[in-house]
């Protein structure tokens, strides 16, 4: 059934049901699985198919989304064959019904032989000579443990390094943040981990925590009630779609006007307005002026790497105007005078900066922040996500957004909030950290430091920062351990451990295992990889944008002998005990007990729940210790919407959430008192402005509607591929005019830290001397042209790249395949 592209076989009455959260962005849309022998059908009568719905008569607008990418065939291990159909539950409050492209495929993505997955690691492998062949998890095992440990005895733990997920989602989640997290940081104790798109062990959200405001703190439904919608850094309708078709829309349509009256009474409301931060005029702003009208939509265009001049140049007028809440910043903040005095910038020097007009800087004002006609503030929700995460110093620019929503008490209100939209859905618990979170581990590989590096679930070769200079140094120290390896042929797994050690320890090699869905480009340098489970092959507990927790069930086997992260984690860590054990070394044994999982279950009791009851997890700002009254029963029972953390408590057998924080007033601070920190403009960072007066064009990126960060999957789905087979580069057309570069051009990017190849696209809402560039396609590195410039946490300035452009050639079949109008809505 699978190969069927025109049509759609009903699940029977009696199919299996069950819950599956969409394992891509953050908002984690909710959808029903359906399951059933391949060789069985449903009828269209109602009673005849387990969706209960009449095909045999016209079916009302969205009554069900249902699409022959919503259907597959698979196998599982007992060798028997099933069909699959996965749907959106109309009955979850974050989608309401609705599906994504993304999560419109999630069956699709599941694996099968002839599939979307069909390139996925089935099996441990090995690097042999010149090949890759298939092994035993016990060979793979005894690989690792046996150089895990080797080093761990001869140099200890700071020469392993890892670059691991901190996420939920894909693959993620409590239970493989958990078993990954005790593993690195309980038993082997390493400093030297980056996290998987960042090149330290750190927070992107360092600045606001410390103020004492996690960046997850309102919920969805607030986009519903708030009055306007300030989305700075974040092209929401691409990027989290659902959210924003779902909970954003009604509002600035006006169909939540009722609602708010009644819940807000005597407050004048009308339909929200909406101000976007962005130097790129992105499809979600075309999609806002058509939905909203163009009076109700505000775009502040501002020159690259300004924010931080907007939110105190918006601050300081917001208080000379006295629209700041006096009563709130005296009885709940601190050090407001201080940071007042720091940050102050007039409007029209903002305007100088930003090349935002002064009207428009004080229309925004006026929105945002003027008090309504009956007196009362309005409530503004303040979005934001890379635009500003990866922007021109992130600990600055996070300070100045939340000084700015704290002077004018947009926090701990309904319909307000200061949010990240996210990317990844989160899923993190794990054990302190041994390490120092401003290690740069990126740069420390460079150098030569690091003897064993385990990518687990992270791809840096197409994400990270100064790509080119990192991926060549790991090619050339991977190659001295092939070269060894090879020379061990026919040897024992101890003495090829003795010639990988020689090789790392006297020649500067680096032993590199990817642990992952797909061998990925990692491969280019790995020596051993070992295969993960995805969302569906296991059960997995991650929170979306609105810390809603929720149990994505397992309804199939993972391909071949994959299995989940956490499972792979207490397979290494039993691996090292019994290594340690044989030797007598009981102390080093105890290291690395406590991992005795049967299932992801085990291993979310081991870490959620008991960590959360210590005291320890989640460690995500937003969870509490509240891991003890959650269980795997009682999520199942919630389905797909749920529990947002902290749970509060369990009765009447639900578990009852919080659905905004800070309402009492009492931040994560010693005191539970917000705290404003000081972020004067400090300019474009050295390297950043160097490369700016040397190059033309600003390279923006960031990701696209279609794709999913590095196209791990979507590569071999064969309509993405042809979609999207480069990363493409918008472009201004005068700009391409002048260069002779023509729309499904290739051209080379580059500048004085890498060069890489992207596919021209011009678009008239390009402005000049700007482009914009899909981040983490396989085929076209973005990263290849980012400085290795962070921030004081080790936070990378992504964002921040200029570069000159040269016409390559033409690809006939790029040209012939792939439309190339305008990506904006047009009326």
């Amino acid at each position: 059934m699978a190969t069927n592209k025109d049509r759609v076989a009903l699940p029977p009455p009696g199919a299996q049901k069950t819950n599956l959260v969409c394992h891509f962005c953050i908002v984690g849309c909710g959808y029903h699985v359906y399951k059933w022998p391949e060789s069985q059908e449903g009828g269209r009568a109602p009673e005849d198919n387990a969706l209960g719905l009449d095909f045999r008569q016209q079916l009302p607008p969205l009554a069900v989304t249902l699409t022959p990418a919503m259907q597959n065939t698979i196998t599982d291990q007992d060798g028997k064959r099933y069909n699959i159909m996965i749907v959106p539950d109309k009955q979850c409050q974050v989608n309401q019904g609705l599906s994504s492209t993304r999560g419109g495929q999630l069956a699709r993505v599941m694996y099968s032989p002839e599939g979307v997955g069909r390139e996925r690691l089935r099996s441990p492998r090995v690097y042999v000579g010149d090949q890759w062949v298939d092994t035993s998890w016990e060979d793979a095992l005894a690989l690792y443990a046996g150089v895990t440990k080797k080093i761990l005895d001869n140099d200890g733990p700071g020469a392993l390094a890892f670059d691991c997920f901190d996420h939920g989602g894909a693959g993620g989640g409590f239970e493989n943040t958990w078993g990954t997290g005790k593993l690195m940081f309980s038993a082997l104790k390493t400093p030297l981990v980056r996290i998987h798109n960042r090149p330290a062990y750190n927070s992107e959200c360092h600045a606001t925590r410390e103020m004492g405001i996690g960046e997850l703190n309102n919920s969805y439904a607030d986009a519903e009630l708030a009055d306007v919608i300030l989305a700075i850094g974040c092209n929401s309708y691409e990027t989290q779609t659902n959210y924003f078709l779902a909970h954003w829309l009604p509002n600035l349509q006006g169909q939540t006007v009722a609602q708010r009256k009644q819940r807000f009474p005597g407050e004048s409301v009308a339909p929200a307005k909406i101000i976007f931060v962005d130097p790129r005029r992105t499809p979600t702003i075309a999609i806002a002026e058509q939905a909203a009208g163009k009076d109700n939509v505000l775009h502040l265009d501002i020159e690259p790497g300004t924010d931080i001049a907007l939110f105190n140049g918006l601050l300081s007028y917001v208080v000379d105007q006295g629209w700041h809440d006096e009563a709130f910043i005296a009885a709940h903040t601190r050090d407001f005078e201080q940071v007042l005095q720091a940050n102050r910038m007039t409007l029209e020097d903002t305007s100088r900066i930003t090349g935002v007009p002064l009207d428009k800087l004080q229309r925004a004002a006026e929105w945002a922040y003027k008090p309504k006609a009956s007196g009362h503030r309005p409530r503004a929700m303040h979005a934001y996500e890379k635009g500003i995460i990866w922007g021109n110093d992130n600990y600055l620019i996070q300070s100045a957004l939340v000084d700015l929503v704290l002077a004018s008490h947009n926090v701990g209100r309904r319909g307000t909030g200061v949010v990240r939209m996210g990317g990844h859905q989160e899923g993190y618990t794990r054990p302190p950290y041994p390490g120092d979170s401003k290690i740069y581990v990126d740069q420390e590989i460079i150098q030569g430091k690091g003897m064993m590096y385990t990518a687990w679930g992270a791809n840096p070769f197409q994400t990270t920062l100064n790509a080119e200079q990192h991926r060549t140094v790991i090619l050339r120290r991977a190659n001295i351990v092939r070269e060894a390896m090879a020379s061990a042929r026919g040897g024992s797994t101890a003495q090829r451990v003795e010639a990988i050690y020689d090789a790392l320890k006297h020649k500067g090699g680096l032993f590199l295992v990817n642990i992952n869905l797909y061998p990925t480009k990692l491969a280019e340098a790995a020596h051993l990889m070992l295969p993960a489970a995805h969302p569906g092959e296991m059960n997995l507990t991650s929170m979306n944008g609105e810390r809603r927790l929720r149990l994505s069930e397992r309804f199939t086997d993972p391909p071949g002998s994959a299995k989940p992260d956490c499972l792979i984690a207490a397979a290494i860590a039993n691996s090292l005990r019994q290594l340690y054990a044989a030797e007598g070394k009981q102390d080093m044994a105890a290291r690395f007990a406590g991992f005795d999982w049967k299932s992801e279950e085990d291993a979310f009791n081991d870490g959620f729940r008991m960590a959360g009851q210590a005291g320890a997890g989640p460690i995500d700002s937003q969870g509490g210790a509240t891991g003890n009254l959650v269980t795997y029963q009682r999520l199942r029972a919630m389905g797909n919407n749920g529990v947002q953390l902290p749970v509060k408590e369990y009765r009447d057998g639900k578990l009852i959430g919080s659905e905004m924080l800070y309402s009492d007033y009492q931040f994560d601070t010693a005191d539970g008192k917000a705290q404003f920190k000081p972020a004067p403009w400090p300019g474009l960072p050295k390297p950043v402005a160097e490369q700016k007066q040397k190059y033309r064009f600003w390279i923006n990126n960031g990701r696209i509607n279609e794709v999913w960060q590095t196209l791990y999957h979507d590569q071999y789905n064969e309509f993405v591929r042809r979609r999207v087979p480069m990363a493409y580069l918008e472009i201004n057309p005068e700009d391409a005019h002048a260069l002779a570069i023509a729309s499904g051009d290739v051209v080379e990017v580059y500048n004085d830290y890498g060069s890489s190849f992207a596919l021209a696209y011009l678009e008239p809402d390009i402005k000049r001397n700007q482009t914009f560039m899909q981040f983490g396609h396989f085929n076209g590195v973005m990263g290849d042209l980012t400085t290795p410039w962070t921030d004081r946490n080790v936070v990378p300035y992504y964002k921040g790249t200029w570069a000159d452009l040269r016409r390559i050639g033409t690809v006939e079949e790029f040209k012939r395949n792939i439309s190339f109008k305008t990506r904006r809505f047009k009326a």
